[in-house]
This record gives C-alpha cells, structure tokens and sequence, in this order.
C-alpha cells in the first residue's frame, strides 16, 4: 500500500466532494421547501408570524436537516462520481495503472469520513441550539413572548414522587436560562405504594441550585388524619432538570447525544420507559458506520454495469440503496422498541447486511 494520499487520492476525493455536495444540496432543498418553508407557511397570520418567519424558522432548522440527509446525499454523490470516473475510463486507467479497487475505496471514504465528522460534530453543537432557536423564534412571533420552548400536560417521575402540570415553559434570557412549570402537582408515595402527601404548587421554577416552589398547599396523609399546609415559597431538592423534563415532551431527535444520555440516565434512574430517548441515542454512535456502510455497499457498482448505464440508472440505484437501508434500520428499530431488544444489536445488523453486500460485489467483480 502506497503513502495516503496520493495526488490520484485527492484527485478521486476531489471529485467526490463536489457530486456529493451537489445531490445534498438537491435533497436537503427539496426538503427545506416542502417540509420546512411551505410547512412554516400553515402558521402564517398567528400573532405576528409571516411569510419571511416561516423562511427564518426554516433556516434554523437547516443544520440538522443537513445531517439528516447526508447518508443519503453520501451514497448518492459517490455513486454519480464513480460511475463518472468510470463513464470517462479514468478508472479503467487507473485500475492499469496498479490502483486496487481498495485504494479507490479509501480515497471516496476519506472524503466522506471528513464530511461525517463534520455531521457529527453538527449534531453535538449547532443542530440542537438551532433547533431550539427554531421554537423559541416561532413561539414569539405567533404569541409576543420570550418563551424558549412550550408545552402543556407534562407527566414525569422523580424517585418515589410523580409530579404533573398543566403547562411548562423554557425561558432565556442572556445567558440565564430556566425552567418554570404552572399548575403542578406533587404526588409523594412511600416505599409500600401509599399515598404519603399531595402537594398542589401555583408554579415552580429550575435553577441552578434546585427548584423553588411558589405557593405550596400539601396535603399529608397519616392513618388515622390529614394535615394540610401552606407555604408562599419552598426549596425542593430535586435532580429533575430541565434536560430530563424536556425529553419527556420534546422530540428526542434534535437532542444532543449528551443530553439524550441524561434524559437515558434519568429514565433508568426511575424505572421509566427508555424509549425513543435510547432510540436516537444509539442512532447517534452508529450514524458514522452507517454512511461507511453504505458507500462502501454502492461503490462496487462503478467498477461494473455503471460503465455502460448513465445518470438514471446511477441516481436510481442509490436512492435505492439508501432508502433501503433507511428502511431496513427503521424496522429494526422499531422492532427492537416494541419487543425490547438492544438497540446496539438492531443498529449493528443493517450495517452488517450492506457491508456483507459490498463484500460479496467487490469478490464478484475481482472474479
């Protein structure tokens, strides 16, 4: 094996950069128009919002419709530059040359590995804090609030104490960012299943040193009477955070995989239903072998039959290698939600599958 890279590296890198940021700028703007702008455009004429906040909330959530479909963009883009490179012999040439079909591979996996690393620290940093933007810039124009983030009927466990609320709200202000639930109530048990108090809470807020809880009437349940009492302000000492509320009543999916860890974290702690919380958290460890897996699956086919076919056929084998493969782990997924299987396993097999394929096309194609 040669030093990495060679000029040849760079030259079939190069070409690969440019067919793959073409089809993912094609299939990321399909999307932003149809999923984002003309999706936004249903709530124009709430409060304030118009017709260029629709286009602005759409941008916010630019950087993880960018990562959402760079898999597909990836096999895609790899398959048009290969079968270019193909279409024009510059293959055949470098295949005479004393190219093996595996330095190619590396040289299209450097370059999409840069661009997944890019995706992967997207999804950690701007993604999540764009899509936030994205809810708090759409609240506030449809209502004139400040309000970061919204939502009503909230439910969630903390140790031996349910707490509910008619409605939550994330604030940020600066730098200062809290919590605040409205109409909560706090349902104490003790350790045999006994209702111990019930506590009715005006409103409550999460900072950093622990909830303050404003307007508290509690109930306390012993055998033989109830005692009720009052308190304007209460400190509750709680390791229910913002982060661990918020994936109780927001999509998992925008989450960082920091923050979905906690939400994990969290769930497990109090016997809860894991969920789409591990769902998206194992989808996030596994989205680098899924790209590999799929390019490494669809190269094989520039070295055959793309020689003679032309921009359908290449453009129609890998969408249908990547909506397969989509499928394929969505299923498994599911699959392992519904009858609580590992979802390391689930994610593991779909990338087995393709590159068991690639290794039996790329052993057909030396034969």
């Amino acid at each position: 094996m040669m030093p990495f890279p060679k000029i040849h590296d760079l030259y079939i890198g190069r070409v690969v950069l440019v067919y793959v940021l073409a089809a993912w700028f094609v299939v990321v703007g399909m999307d932003f128009m149809i999923g984002g702008v003309l999706t936004e455009m249903g709530n124009v004429g709430k409060g304030a919002f118009t017709a260029m906040d629709a286009v602005i909330v759409s941008l916010y959530t630019l950087p993880y419709r960018l990562y959402f479909h760079f898999p597909t963009a990836a096999v895609i883009g790899s398959l048009l530059a290969l079968g270019q490179l193909a279409a024009t012999s510059e293959l055949t040439v470098m295949r005479a040359l004393g190219l093996s079909r595996r330095r190619i591979s590396l040289a299209v996996a450097m370059v999409v590995g840069l661009m997944t690393l890019v995706m992967m620290i997207n999804v950690e940093t701007v993604s999540p804090w764009a899509q936030d933007r994205a809810a708090a810039y759409r609240t506030a124009r449809k209502t004139n609030d400040t309000i970061m983030l919204q939502f009503k009927g909230v439910w969630a466990r903390e140790g031996d104490t349910f707490i509910s609320a008619t409605e939550g709200q994330n604030h940020d202000s600066g730098k200062d960012r809290w919590l605040e639930l409205r109409g909560m109530r706090l349902y104490e048990f003790e350790s045999n299943g006994r209702l111990k108090s019930i506590a009715y809470v005006q409103s409550g807020e999460h900072r950093p040193g622990g909830w303050v809880l404003k307007g508290v009437d509690r109930m306390t349940f012993s055998d033989d009477a109830v005692q009720k009492t009052h308190a304007d302000q209460e400190q509750w000492q709680s390791t229910l955070d913002d982060t661990a509320l918020a994936s109780t009543v927001s999509r998992p999916r925008y989450m960082s995989t920091s923050d979905l860890k906690q939400a994990l974290e969290y769930r497990e702690r109090n016997q809860l239903d894991p969920g789409e919380v591990e769902e998206h958290y194992w989808s996030h460890w596994f989205y680098p072998l899924n790209v590999l897996a799929l390019c490494l699956a669809a190269i094989p086919f520039a070295f055959g039959t793309l020689r003679s076919g032309g921009l359908g056929k290449r453009l129609f084998l890998g969408i249908v290698f990547a909506i397969g493969f989509m499928m394929l782990q969505t299923q498994m997924a599911r699959l392992a939600g519904a009858f609580k299987l590992d979802f390391r396993i689930a994610y593991l097999i779909p990338v087995v599958v393709m590159l068991g394929i690639s290794w039996l096309l790329f052993r057909r194609r030396s034969s």
